[in-house]
């Protein structure tokens, strides 16, 4: 059983599959275990839990990790975060009245 755990966590570990289909597979194996009588079904039940919990943990640490790596690309190729978008909204904003009232002052 030791292997074939090390062997779960560490695909777990690298995000391979989605979460439902490595809970299926997990679910698969402590099928066959308890069939096998390698582990009790509450034993099964246990590794099943612990492992899910693992996977939900590393998958949001996955995920954020992306997340950053994504950031650091659209940075790296030039793509303007959010605030800067803003930012430059409002300036143009301010920009376009000066203009306005520049070209009423003009027209008055």
């Amino acid at each position: 059983m030791n292997n074939t755990e090390n062997l779960l966590q560490q695909l777990l570990m690298i995000g391979i599959g989605t979460t439902s289909l490595v809970a299926e597979k997990i679910q698969e194996v402590t099928n066959q275990w308890v069939k096998d009588g390698t582990i009790n079904p509450d034993q099964a039940k246990t590794f099943v839990d612990d492992i899910m919990q693992q996977l939900k943990s590393e998958q949001g640490n996955w995920e954020a990790q992306m997340e950053r790596q994504m950031r650091n690309v659209m940075q790296d190729i030039g793509v303007p975060r959010q605030a800067e978008m803003d930012e430059l909204r409002g300036r143009l904003d301010r920009l376009e009245r000066q203009i306005r009232d520049l070209e009423n002052r003009n027209w008055r």
